[in-house]
């Protein structure tokens, strides 16, 4: 039940930091010109949505603490006793590095509640980008990192959050594409062409920190194939396969598309619309994978 309840508080915590992070990271790149505005509608759902998503990320945070407290004490109990929970805290490494993330998520929340509740927007969007950046890239201090040991876990932390970060940048980024898509504005296809720049470098970073990180937690082919974690990591890499490939046919079919006829550019926006959901259905069975496969044992352990 407690192992259970780690992986639902993984996939949970991990799902509201990325789309916190790529939304956060979306008003910078998907309108960077002071000339090129942000669309009143956009804007007006992009704040309380950062703003729940901090709530969200932090709520989370908290479950995953108290079912950690829980699976160290072997008793639920314990996540009300002060002494485990000063012990947690205080005496591992998950831990500290969890308390410091835990004061993060209580600063967006503050930072990005006050942006919702202002009608100035005084917090700038860079600053709310770079909390929420180092909040998802933390993550990589208290997963199998912790396992490594010199100069090999500091670059096994550095693939490991680069990977969380490009994985947040898109999958946080489609929600806002998804709203831009079905506003229909002049500006949909800039948007469109900017994401897809955002993307590129996104799955370049996908694809080699995800070989670092393959070669430090599968190690050889036949890991991969011969166990269960490296099973799972098939799986997961077939999902991404499928997010890369409808990423693909929309970058150099769909979006080229939209300058045709009239008739025409309205089936390549229904049919983009479309792929970005399945893009986001994609992208959280790939979250729910990650969940289980940082809950088993490496594949290099067998």
């Amino acid at each position: 039940m407690l192992e259970a309840g780690l992986i639902g508080a993984r996939f949970l915590h991990y799902t509201a930091g990325m789309a916190l992070f790529g939304l956060a990271l979306f008003t910078l790149y998907a309108y960077p010109s002071r000339a090129d505005v942000q669309p009143a509608r956009l804007s007006n759902w992009i704040a309380p949505a950062i703003f729940k998503l901090a709530i969200a990320t932090f709520i989370t945070a908290m479950f995953w603490l108290a079912v950690v407290i829980a699976n160290m004490a072997g008793s639920a109990s314990a996540v009300i006793d002060p002494d485990a929970v000063r012990s947690v805290l205080l005496d591992t490494s998950f831990g500290k590095v969890w308390a410091v993330r835990l004061l993060l998520a209580a600063l967006l929340v503050g930072l990005t509640g006050f942006s919702y509740v202002s009608s100035q927007r005084h917090v700038p969007a860079v600053l709310v980008t770079v909390l929420s950046s180092v909040l998802l890239a933390t993550l990589a201090g208290t997963g199998h990192t912790m396992h490594s040991e010199g100069m090999e876990r500091v670059v096994h932390i550095a693939a490991d959050g680069a990977h969380l970060l490009a994985a947040g940048a898109w999958f946080g980024g489609l929600f806002a594409l998804a709203f831009v898509l079905n506003e229909s504005g002049p500006e949909s296809t800039a948007v469109l062409h900017r994401f897809s720049g955002m993307g590129y470098v996104a799955v370049a970073v996908l694809i080699g920190s995800g070989l670092i990180n393959s070669w430090y937690l599968v190690g050889s082919i036949s890991n991969l194939l011969s166990t269960p974690y490296g099973q799972l990591l098939l799986v997961k890499l077939a999902f991404f396969g499928g997010m890369l490939g409808l990423a693909f046919a929309n970058r150099f079919w769909l979006v080229p598309a939209l300058t045709t006829s009239h008739s025409g550019a309205e089936v390549a926006m229904a049919q983009l619309r479309r792929h970005v959901l399945c893009e986001q259905t994609l992208g959280i069975l790939v979250i729910l994978a990650v969940s289980v496969l940082g809950a088993i044992e490496p594949a290099i352990g067998h």
